[in-house]
């Protein structure tokens, strides 16, 4: 499983000129998911993503600019949108072979436990909506951008 993570100071997921999940500032989270992935490395990966320390600390000035703290931390939401070209091998040619990535049924049922694990772990868990045509639009707050994997 991947995710690339992006901090932001806001994002939404727009289908069919409908919002279907926004926040303010957080984590817009892209979420691949690959053959072997299940509901433990998903609840591995949200744990990750939502202690993962990727903002600044602004309460304590001996630790001003360190990225010392978490999106719980700094009560930030957390957006997650299904992303399966994360999963696409680009290594040959000019084309993606995107074989990597979970078939859509079993990656829609996992992604759907993902979104209820992560709302169980923490309050402010917005989502798109798995297999349709989002328009995603955020203000990337850096840009800081990572790539997370777990087995």
């Amino acid at each position: 499983m991947k995710a690339l993570i992006q901090r932001v100071s806001c994002a939404s997921v727009t289908v069919d000129s409908h919002c279907v999940g926004a926040i303010e500032h957080g984590i817009l989270a892209y979420i691949g998911l690959g053959h072997e992935d299940n509901l433990q490395s998903a609840q591995r990966m949200i744990d990750k993503i939502l202690t993962y320390r990727i903002f600044e600390n602004n309460t304590d000035p001996a630790k001003a600019g360190k990225l010392d703290q978490n999106v719980q931390q700094v009560d930030g939401g957390l957006l997650l949108v299904s992303q399966f070209t994360l999963m696409a091998n680009t290594n040959n040619g000019r084309r993606p072979d995107f074989g990597g990535a979970m078939q859509p049924d079993a990656a829609q049922a996992l992604f759907a436990e993902l979104i209820t694990y992560a709302k169980t772990q923490y309050p402010n868990v917005a989502s798109g909506e798995f297999g349709a045509d989002m328009q995603v639009e955020s203000i990337n707050n850096g840009p800081l951008n990572f790539l997370l994997e777990v087995n």
